[in-house]
Protein backbone atom coordinates (compact mmCIF):
# COMPACT_ATOMS: atom_id res chain seq x y z
CA UNK A 1 0.00 0.00 0.00
CA UNK A 2 0.90 3.31 -0.35
CA UNK A 3 3.07 5.48 2.26
CA UNK A 4 0.54 6.55 5.47
CA UNK A 5 -2.51 4.49 3.62
CA UNK A 6 -3.99 2.08 5.79
CA UNK A 7 -6.74 -0.52 5.38
CA UNK A 8 -9.51 2.00 4.77
CA UNK A 9 -12.27 -0.05 5.97
CA UNK A 10 -13.65 -1.11 9.57
CA UNK A 11 -12.50 -4.55 10.75
CA UNK A 12 -15.83 -5.27 12.43
CA UNK A 13 -17.49 -4.17 8.82
CA UNK A 14 -15.84 -6.92 6.59
CA UNK A 15 -14.83 -10.22 6.84
CA UNK A 16 -11.50 -12.46 6.35
CA UNK A 17 -13.29 -13.25 3.10
CA UNK A 18 -12.31 -9.37 1.84
CA UNK A 19 -8.95 -10.59 3.12
CA UNK A 20 -8.75 -13.60 0.74
CA UNK A 21 -9.73 -11.33 -2.16
CA UNK A 22 -7.44 -8.36 -1.56
CA UNK A 23 -4.77 -11.14 -1.15
CA UNK A 24 -6.10 -12.62 -4.61
CA UNK A 25 -5.32 -9.26 -6.50
CA UNK A 26 -2.11 -8.90 -4.90
CA UNK A 27 -1.34 -12.58 -5.84
CA UNK A 28 -2.18 -12.16 -9.32
CA UNK A 29 0.02 -8.67 -9.38
CA UNK A 30 -1.92 -5.99 -8.47
CA UNK A 31 0.31 -3.62 -6.83
CA UNK A 32 -2.67 -2.26 -4.29
CA UNK A 33 -6.00 -3.51 -3.47
CA UNK A 34 -8.38 -1.68 -0.73
CA UNK A 35 -11.49 -2.35 0.16
CA UNK A 36 -13.89 0.48 0.62
CA UNK A 37 -17.83 1.20 0.55
CA UNK A 38 -19.84 2.77 -2.14
CA UNK A 39 -19.67 6.03 -0.55
CA UNK A 40 -15.43 6.31 -0.93
CA UNK A 41 -15.86 6.37 -4.84
CA UNK A 42 -16.57 9.60 -6.18
CA UNK A 43 -18.95 10.17 -9.24
CA UNK A 44 -19.49 12.85 -11.47
CA UNK A 45 -21.47 12.45 -14.75
CA UNK A 46 -19.39 14.63 -16.40
CA UNK A 47 -16.67 12.02 -17.00
CA UNK A 48 -18.85 10.94 -20.05
CA UNK A 49 -17.34 14.55 -21.63
CA UNK A 50 -13.93 13.03 -21.14
CA UNK A 51 -14.80 10.28 -23.19
CA UNK A 52 -16.67 11.58 -25.88
CA UNK A 53 -14.03 14.22 -26.53
CA UNK A 54 -10.47 13.00 -26.01
CA UNK A 55 -11.05 9.04 -26.03
CA UNK A 56 -10.36 7.00 -29.47
CA UNK A 57 -12.72 4.41 -28.65
CA UNK A 58 -15.80 6.86 -28.75
CA UNK A 59 -18.34 5.32 -30.82
CA UNK A 60 -16.40 2.14 -31.36
CA UNK A 61 -15.81 0.01 -28.15
CA UNK A 62 -17.56 -2.64 -27.11
CA UNK A 63 -17.69 -1.50 -23.58
CA UNK A 64 -17.96 2.44 -24.28
CA UNK A 65 -21.25 4.56 -23.02
CA UNK A 66 -21.21 5.68 -26.58
CA UNK A 67 -22.97 2.42 -27.70
CA UNK A 68 -26.63 2.07 -28.98
CA UNK A 69 -28.56 0.61 -25.68
CA UNK A 70 -25.31 1.41 -23.46
CA UNK A 71 -26.56 2.95 -19.86
CA UNK A 72 -25.20 6.28 -19.50
CA UNK A 73 -22.75 7.40 -16.27
CA UNK A 74 -25.89 9.04 -14.18
CA UNK A 75 -27.64 5.76 -14.72
CA UNK A 76 -24.95 3.71 -13.02
CA UNK A 77 -24.99 5.55 -9.94
CA UNK A 78 -28.21 4.14 -8.02
CA UNK A 79 -27.19 0.76 -9.01
CA UNK A 80 -23.47 0.98 -7.65
CA UNK A 81 -24.89 2.48 -4.65
CA UNK A 82 -26.26 -0.75 -3.48
CA UNK A 83 -23.33 -2.60 -3.29
CA UNK A 84 -21.60 -2.66 0.11
CA UNK A 85 -17.93 -2.80 -0.58
CA UNK A 86 -15.40 -1.89 -3.40
CA UNK A 87 -12.26 -3.68 -3.74
CA UNK A 88 -10.57 -0.82 -5.65
CA UNK A 89 -7.32 -2.59 -7.35
CA UNK A 90 -4.40 -0.83 -8.70
CA UNK A 91 -1.94 -1.98 -11.14
CA UNK A 92 0.51 -0.34 -13.51
CA UNK A 93 -0.54 -2.89 -16.20
CA UNK A 94 -4.19 -2.99 -17.50
CA UNK A 95 -4.33 -6.78 -18.14
CA UNK A 96 -3.45 -7.42 -14.34
CA UNK A 97 -6.05 -4.56 -12.81
CA UNK A 98 -8.73 -6.30 -15.32
CA UNK A 99 -7.64 -9.87 -14.65
CA UNK A 100 -7.77 -9.32 -11.25
CA UNK A 101 -11.36 -7.61 -10.73
CA UNK A 102 -12.26 -10.21 -12.66
CA UNK A 103 -11.47 -13.41 -10.64
CA UNK A 104 -12.40 -11.36 -7.43
CA UNK A 105 -15.39 -11.23 -9.01
CA UNK A 106 -15.68 -14.76 -10.29
CA UNK A 107 -14.33 -15.99 -6.69
CA UNK A 108 -17.73 -14.22 -5.08
CA UNK A 109 -20.18 -15.19 -7.54
CA UNK A 110 -19.08 -18.78 -6.34
CA UNK A 111 -18.67 -17.86 -2.90
CA UNK A 112 -23.08 -16.97 -3.10
CA UNK A 113 -22.57 -13.05 -3.97
CA UNK A 114 -24.73 -13.75 -7.18
CA UNK A 115 -24.19 -9.92 -8.03
CA UNK A 116 -20.46 -9.69 -7.88
CA UNK A 117 -19.28 -7.43 -10.53
CA UNK A 118 -16.10 -6.46 -11.74
CA UNK A 119 -15.12 -3.32 -13.67
CA UNK A 120 -12.04 -2.25 -15.86
CA UNK A 121 -10.51 -0.20 -18.85
CA UNK A 122 -11.20 -4.04 -21.37
CA UNK A 123 -7.67 -5.19 -22.06
CA UNK A 124 -9.06 -8.83 -23.62
CA UNK A 125 -8.43 -8.31 -26.75
CA UNK A 126 -5.28 -7.09 -28.79
CA UNK A 127 -8.10 -4.63 -30.99
CA UNK A 128 -11.44 -4.58 -30.21
CA UNK A 129 -14.11 -5.84 -32.36
CA UNK A 130 -16.15 -2.31 -31.67
CA UNK A 131 -13.21 -0.52 -32.99
CA UNK A 132 -12.71 -3.41 -36.26
CA UNK A 133 -15.51 -2.39 -38.24
CA UNK A 134 -18.14 -2.00 -35.39
CA UNK A 135 -18.54 -6.04 -35.11
CA UNK A 136 -20.19 -7.37 -31.97
CA UNK A 137 -18.06 -7.92 -28.63
CA UNK A 138 -15.72 -11.36 -28.58
CA UNK A 139 -16.09 -11.62 -24.81
CA UNK A 140 -18.91 -10.57 -24.05
CA UNK A 141 -18.85 -12.81 -20.78
CA UNK A 142 -16.14 -10.95 -19.54
CA UNK A 143 -16.10 -7.30 -21.26
CA UNK A 144 -16.72 -4.94 -18.47
CA UNK A 145 -17.02 -0.68 -18.62
CA UNK A 146 -14.44 1.52 -17.26
CA UNK A 147 -14.74 3.19 -13.96
CA UNK A 148 -14.76 6.63 -15.41
CA UNK A 149 -17.17 5.58 -18.73
CA UNK A 150 -19.87 4.98 -15.84
CA UNK A 151 -19.64 8.70 -14.22
CA UNK A 152 -16.81 7.52 -11.87
CA UNK A 153 -14.11 10.42 -11.36
CA UNK A 154 -10.64 7.65 -10.74
CA UNK A 155 -8.64 10.65 -10.20
CA UNK A 156 -10.87 12.35 -7.63
CA UNK A 157 -11.35 8.93 -5.83
CA UNK A 158 -7.94 7.65 -5.84
CA UNK A 159 -6.21 11.06 -4.63
CA UNK A 160 -8.81 10.99 -1.76
CA UNK A 161 -7.70 6.95 -0.73
CA UNK A 162 -4.36 8.21 -1.20
CA UNK A 163 -3.48 5.98 -4.11
CA UNK A 164 -1.15 7.15 -6.99
CA UNK A 165 -2.50 8.52 -10.56
CA UNK A 166 -0.86 11.99 -11.87
CA UNK A 167 -1.86 12.91 -15.79
CA UNK A 168 1.20 11.26 -17.95
CA UNK A 169 3.10 13.84 -19.61
CA UNK A 170 4.74 12.05 -22.01
CA UNK A 171 4.14 8.53 -23.54
CA UNK A 172 7.44 6.77 -20.82
CA UNK A 173 5.74 7.69 -17.82
CA UNK A 174 4.26 5.00 -16.04
CA UNK A 175 1.00 4.45 -15.99
CA UNK A 176 -1.54 3.50 -13.60
CA UNK A 177 -4.57 1.40 -13.75
CA UNK A 178 -7.65 0.77 -11.88
CA UNK A 179 -10.28 -1.32 -12.02
CA UNK A 180 -13.14 -2.55 -9.24
CA UNK A 181 -15.04 -5.73 -7.95
CA UNK A 182 -18.15 -4.48 -6.32
CA UNK A 183 -19.04 -6.95 -3.83
CA UNK A 184 -22.29 -7.50 -1.28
Amino acid sequence: MPEGVTRIYDKRRFTKTMDKYIKMALDLGADHAIAVTPDDIVFDGRTLLKCMFGCGDWGHGCTCPSRVGALKPWEYEPLLRKYKTVLLIHSHQKKIAQAASFAVEREAFLNGDSLAFSMSDCAICSTCAGKDGGKPCRDVRRARPALHSVGIDVFATVKKLGLPLEPLRDEGEEENWYSAAWLN
